[in-house]
Formats: C-alpha cells, structure tokens, sequence
C-alpha cells in the first residue's frame, strides 16, 4: 500500500493543504503578536491541526517565523511581476510601481507589521534565509531595466542605482502607513482620511518622478 502512487499523492496534498494552512495562521499570530508574543498554541488552533504537526515541518518558532517572512516576500516579489514593467515605457513603469507599492501596503498591512517585528530581531532571521537574496533580485534587474530604459530615451537622468531607487519607494509608503497614528496626532489632521491618502500618493509620484526625470 505505501507504493501506492494514488495515496503518496493524496498525502503530498494533504501535507501541502496542511502546511499552507499553518503558514497563514503563523502570518495573522505573528502579524497580531509579534514574534515574543506569538504562540505557537493558537496557531495551531488557527490552523485547525495538532501543534506537533507544526514543529515537525517547520522545526521551532524562530524557523516558522522564518517561513512566514519568507512566503510575504514571495507574495509581494510576485504581484509585483505582474505588472509587466518591461512592457510599458519607463515613466509609466515608475508610476505603477508607486501605485502598486502604495496600495499593496494598504491591503497588507501584516507585511508592514511583520517587518517591523523582524527589524526589531536585527533581521536575524532573514539573514539565515538560503532564499531571500534570490528571491529579491529580479525586481532589482527588472527595475534596473525600467531605469536604463529611461536614461537612454532621455528621459531619466544617468547613475541612479535600482536598489536605492527602490528603498526610496518603499519607505515612501511605508513611513506614512506605519507612522499614520502618530503623525495624524502630531499634526492635527486625519492623514487616514481620502483625501489624504490620494494627496499622499500624488505626492510620492511627483517627488520620485522629479528626481528620475531631467
């Protein structure tokens, strides 16, 4: 029965449905708890599967953790292609990038979380990741095309470097969404409300496009 090929595929599925499973009840406790908060009894009753299922795939809390940091990147790295940026000409391609970046946060805001939760550990769990260097590349090459695209049809300036280009993006949205409390109470204003959040985006768009464009 154990070379049955029919039963291996129906518990590689099981095995699979199970750990999909487990990684998105990590991701809500982790997201919700952070990683010292985190336990790893509610999220197997997220889960709904026994607690040792989980340490017998993943290992311990910290390698879970590892795992759900790493299935955000790889969700976000594959919107992100999505896009087609080699596909449209560079300012537009920049546009999009902003506009997906923005909004992408908005609708996940675990990733803002789950990263803050990771800066905290000095990123000690990304850097023991065989996959996170990989994984991030192609939006680097892709976003280097996007800009050498640009500066030879003059109409971004020369020796902008991708990855800095990129950071600057992020932190854009970034800083505004996971600051928004304190800053909306510093200055007095709802930076939550419509049209703030359509002034922030118009915002970032200009500032990024004034640096790129001669």
């Amino acid at each position: 029965m154990s070379d049955d090929p029919t039963l291996s595929e129906t518990r590689l599925r099981d095995a699979d449905r199970s750990q999909a499973a487990i990684l998105l009840a990590a991701r809500e406790e982790f997201a919700g708890h952070g990683l010292a908060g985190a336990r790893m009894d509610r999220i197997a009753e997220r889960a709904d599967v026994n607690k040792r299922l989980i340490y017998y795939y993943f290992g311990s809390k910290d390698e879970l953790f590892l795992a759900v940091l790493e299935r955000v990147y790889a969700d976000i790295r594959t919107a992100e292609q999505q896009l087609h940026l080699d596909e449209v000409e560079p300012v537009e391609a920049v546009r999009r990038l902003i506009s997906f970046t923005w909004h992408y946060y908005l609708e996940h805001p675990e990733f803002i979380t789950l990263l803050n939760s990771e800066n905290l550990h000095r990123a000690e769990h990304l850097r023991r990741s065989d996959r996170i260097q990989e994984m991030n590349s192609p939006l680097v090459q892709l976003l280097d095309g996007v800009v050498e695209r640009g500066r030879r049809s003059g109409v971004f300036r020369a020796g902008v470097d991708p990855i800095q280009l990129y950071i600057s993006i992020a932190s854009l949205c970034y800083f505004y969404l996971s600051n928004n409390h304190t800053l909306s109470a510093i200055f007095g204003r709802d930076l939550r409300a419509p049209k703030a959040m359509a002034q922030r985006l118009s915002h970032m768009t200009e500032l990024v496009l004034g640096y790129l464009m001669h």
